[in-house]
């Protein structure tokens, strides 16, 4: 497996673990869901670090689409090397901080962090072009 996919699958496993924060601080602030709950779909009232980590899960969510297609473009290409590994890896690392500097609700940091993994997006484009 290249270095490529391999960053794909670890990038996946995060972005499909991360609604598990949110549910946790649902269930420590409002308890378990009751059949009400699944009728009304208004959200319950939740803590600042609840609301952050259910948008820092959506925001994965969102990123991550541009970012698998762009590993699986190189994948088919055959233009996997040591340039896309690096921006493979480079998304990786900078979507775990982003996700840690959401829930942590550190400004400014998030937002450099978000825009640097971006650039690792644009990077894999330009390679793919090359």
């Amino acid at each position: 497996m290249s270095t490529d996919l391999k960053y794909l699958a670890l990038t996946a496993i995060l972005t499909a673990s991360l609604w598990i924060p949110y549910v946790v601080c649902q269930v420590m602030t409002n308890g378990a869901l009751t059949p009400p709950n699944y009728i009304d779909p208004t959200p319950r009232p939740l803590p600042l670090w609840g609301k952050r980590a259910d948008r820092a899960y959506i925001n994965a969510v969102e990123t991550f689409a541009p970012f698998a297609a762009m590993v699986i473009v190189v994948h088919l290409a055959g233009k996997a090397d040591a340039m896309t590994a690096f921006w493979a890896m480079s998304f990786f690392w900078l979507r775990l901080a982003h996700a840690v500097v959401y829930l942590l609700g550190i400004p400014y940091v998030r937002t450099v962090i978000f825009t640097l993994g971006y650039v690792a997006v644009v990077g894999m484009f330009r390679e793919i072009i090359r």
